[in-house]
């Protein structure tokens, strides 16, 4: 069993920055893929980065070069750094866990969410 809780969302102007961070309960966190998704009126919820227990990410092509899925395992917790952020950013941000390797960046393929955080662009 694993309890996910994000933290760190809020209100920034375009091109500002956030860093989200997501604490993790658990024994075997450095053995489980951990990502990002985030909520959409059109598509539900998709992916935004996800990374392997070594440290491996994969980010979705709209915030590719923006944002930083890091890790860190002795504390449990999992970051996003979100950089040059634009009003489409603006969602409730999940962080969500599976054990053992990543694979697709979809909502199946995680078991774990936590609640959100919300992020708000204003342009």
């Amino acid at each position: 069993e694993v309890e996910l809780v994000e933290s760190g969302g809020g209100t920034v102007q375009a091109g500002g920055s956030l860093r989200l961070s997501c604490s993790a309960s658990g024994n075997i966190f450095d053995q489980y893929c951990l990502g990002w998704f985030r909520q959409t009126p059109l598509n539900g919820r998709v992916g935004v980065a996800q990374i392997s227990g070594s440290g491996m990410p994969n980010y979705a092509e709209s915030v590719q070069g923006r944002f930083a899925i890091s890790r860190d395992n002795d504390k449990k917790i999992l970051y996003l750094q979100m950089n040059d952020l634009k009003p489409e950013d603006t969602s409730t941000y999940y962080c969500a866990a599976r054990g053992g390797k990543c694979y697709t960046l979809t909502t199946p393929s995680f078991g774990y969410w936590g609640q959100g955080t919300q992020v708000n662009v204003s342009s």
